[in-house]
């Protein structure tokens, strides 16, 4: 993978959520770090970062089911639960008893939910703008999850505009419109129209409430970094979330909003191979 449209991800495993497109970057000898996305994203957001560590890393990519070019289908469980079960069967998959881990908004839930409710061992977890605290889904959100048969319904050209203005309002200095575009492409069509809808439907606080009161049990080393522009989830609950957990550091991004990999990925990275060099 060595350009921006090529981001195809070219292996498929078949999870208990359905088909899960994934791809492995870097040296096959090289320390194991893995990569999860957030919402309504896909992997494509951590390819500058993805391949930047894998200069020395050997990179794991993948779409959540019901993301990005994984395999969407009605009545699929894109829940957070579901995704962090998936995300166990891929470690297991991958070979990958204590891996690296970096995980981005409720990429951040399903790492968390994996660890704590599944078993799922890491070296050391970096949580960049995660979702992890109550209350949590910006009031658009909370909107479209309590009509999502509604939006639903809406005409393709008005979907494709909301998408595009939701996509866009992460704060931060803002996309660039190609990158917008390719974060908004596996929504248009008719079976991403209804995924969209249904990822939205499905995300359930109680999958984080229940576990919220362990983060004090966490015991890996733990990064959280956040972008202090970040307009859907605001920095003051990274550093909440920070002092939850033992021992974790604090990094804010000034002039990033919550696409932390697109307005500073130099930064991200720096803070990402620091961390993990002192884990290693």
């Amino acid at each position: 993978m060595t350009s921006e449209t090529d981001w195809l991800l070219a292996r498929t495993f078949a999870g208990t959520s359905g088909a899960v497109r994934w791809d492995r970057l870097g040296p096959p000898d090289g320390t194991p770090v893995v990569l999860l996305h957030g919402t309504p994203f896909s992997s494509y957001v951590w390819r500058g970062v993805a391949r930047a560590l894998a200069r020395d890393h050997q990179v794991f990519v993948w779409d959540m089911p019901g993301y990005g070019r994984s395999e969407k289908a009605a009545g699929q469980d894109v829940s957070l639960a579901a995704q962090g079960r998936v995300l166990t069967e891929l470690l297991a998959h991958w070979n990958l008893p204590e891996p690296l881990v970096a995980a981005h908004d409720i990429g951040g839930a399903v790492a968390l939910c994996a660890h704590l409710l599944h078993g799922a061992r890491y070296r050391a977890l970096a949580l960049v703008d995660p979702v992890a605290l109550a209350p949590w889904g910006s009031p658009f959100f909370r909107l479209v999850r309590e009509h999502a048969e509604v939006f639903g319904q809406l005409p393709p050209a008005l979907h494709g505009a909301l998408v595009r203005a939701y996509i866009s309002s992460a704060g931060g200095p803002g996309l660039r419109p190609d990158v917008l575009e390719r974060l908004v492409e596996p929504w248009l069509d008719v079976s991403g129209q209804a995924a969209f809808y249904r990822q939205i439907a499905q995300a359930d606080q109680r999958h984080t409430d229940e576990i919220q009161g362990r983060y004090g049990d966490i015991g890996i080393p733990v990064l959280v970094c956040w972008g202090e522009e970040d307009s859907w989830i605001p920095v003051a609950k990274g550093r909440e979330l920070a002092a939850l957990v033992p021992g974790a550091r604090f990094e804010p991004f000034a002039g990033a909003g919550h696409l932390v990999q697109e307005d500073a990925p130099a930064e991200l990275v720096g803070a990402l191979l620091s961390f993990f060099a002192q884990v290693a």
